[in-house]
């Protein structure tokens, strides 16, 4: 017996303490029939730094899915860390029989054995390689945007130490191991501050704006 085909929803989130609950909700909104038990969540996972392929949840994609499923995403950027990464990702699933499709504008790049006319095969190609080229020049605009910021605040800080805003309530040796215990995603906010005897504003802070609160540390020589 054929299996039924599946649509399967791949997040990946930035922090531990966000969940797939929107983007499931988001693409439900948008149309798309998805099973409570086909979301692939990856938490705490650079999407700039590590590969698809290698991230806990994401290479379970590459044998949980099978020929006519489809990968939904809320967008190209999900898959991969620049162009070829995405490219690469897209292509593999089409080979193997898979269709990618996204939330966002609803993109399409159907699997190879649906596109038999070599001009809809082009077309996929040309629309794919601006999808992903525009997905890493993102990626980079923001990474750049938040080095600027980090690197003006360090430069404001020594320039001027006369005004060094309020005092971190933590020091260096807290603020690694927030962090270490934010990446583990064993701990609540909540719990983390009862270990720590920070509030759960300052956990909050350290997790939301790591780098303002890095530049906080620098400024009191902490």
């Amino acid at each position: 017996m054929t299996p039924t085909a599946k649509t399967v929803l791949y997040v990946r989130v930035s922090t531990s303490e966000q969940t797939s609950d929107h983007q499931l909700a988001q693409a439900r909104e948008a149309g798309f029939l998805i099973a409570d038990d086909h979301v692939i969540t990856d938490h705490g996972v650079s999407g700039v730094s590590v590969r698809l392929a290698d991230r806990d949840q994401g290479r379970r994609l590459f044998d949980l899915l099978q020929p006519n499923d489809t990968l939904l995403v809320r967008w190209v950027d999900r898959l991969g860390r620049n162009y070829e990464d995405v490219k690469e990702v897209i292509e593999t699933f089409n080979k193997k029989g898979v269709t990618v499709r996204t939330v966002i504008n609803q993109m399409t790049f159907e699997a190879d054995h649906k596109l038999t006319d070599p001009t809809m095969k082009a077309a996929r190609a040309a629309i794919l390689a601006f999808m992903s080229a525009l997905a890493e020049a993102d990626a980079t605009a923001k990474r750049e945007s938040r080095q600027a910021g980090i690197d003006h605040a360090k430069a404001s800080a020594d320039a001027d130490r006369k005004y060094r805003g309020k005092k971190p309530s933590y020091d260096r040796s807290i603020f690694d191991a927030v962090q270490t215990m934010l990446a583990q995603n064993a701990r609540t906010v909540s719990q983390i501050a009862r270990e720590t005897g920070l509030s759960r504003q300052a956990v909050l802070r350290i997790r939301d704006t790591p780098e303002a609160a890095d530049v906080a540390l620098h400024r009191w020589g902490m």
